[in-house]
């Protein structure tokens, strides 16, 4: 099922925002306010798609009474991966921004992203350099870094940061799935494109509970 609304169909889209979201109800609103905040200061058009994994909360509900928006619900969870996978099939816009649904990464941070692409980058990738998340969960994601290094060495420190920046041709011919968004700037590596990564904030997450 897709949902729409828009008052920008028409129109070329330059920008397009990726954010999918499980289990969000009570970060989607504020969220999606503070993104439309960003993107009408760019004063470009833009268009914000919010992929619902399958929700089982009020998630959808709150996402039907957004606008500016494209809802894209799945009709069951399949994970991260394939959620931004719909997401970007869905878009249009010549620039991609994605990022997750719970309220943590900072829209503030767009612009940053986008002037670093500026400067002759692909793809840009946010680095959540002072993390707020729980002892547990750092723990958790330093040891993935530490075998994700071992394995392949994406010269990235944040492989599991979902805000970034990427130009419309990174995605041809690619379907993620799995937990390929963690893999994402080695396969863009591979495939040619120029990638880099710039420090973001990190914010404490308000309502809701860890994926």
């Amino acid at each position: 099922e897709i949902i729409i609304c828009s008052e920008e169909m028409s129109k070329r889209i330059k920008y397009s925002v990726v954010v999918s979201v499980f289990n969000e109800e009570g970060n989607v609103a504020k969220l999606h306010n503070e993104i439309v905040a960003e993107m009408n200061k760019l004063k470009s058009s833009y268009e914000i798609i919010f992929v619902n994994d399958a929700s089982t909360d009020g998630t959808l509900e709150v996402l039907k009474k957004l606008c500016p928006i494209t809802v894209v619900d799945l009709r069951k969870n399949s994970g991260q991966s394939s959620a931004m996978d719909a997401g970007i099939k869905k878009s249009s816009g010549d620039i991609l921004i994605t990022m997750d649904g719970d309220g943590q990464n900072d829209p503030l941070d767009i612009s940053k992203l986008l002037e670093k692409m500026g400067q002759g980058y692909d793809v840009v990738c946010g680095w959540r350099y002072r993390r707020q998340d729980s002892l547990e969960k750092r723990f958790v994601s330093k040891g993935a870094r530490f075998f994700r290094k071992f394995l392949v060495d994406d010269g990235v420190h944040d492989s599991g940061c979902s805000l970034r920046v990427y130009k419309r041709e990174c995605f041809d011919d690619l379907d993620l799935y799995g937990e390929m968004h963690r893999m994402i700037p080695a396969l863009m590596r591979w495939r040619g494109f120029k990638i880099t990564e710039i420090k973001v904030n990190h914010r404490a997450r308000k309502s809701g509970v860890t994926k």
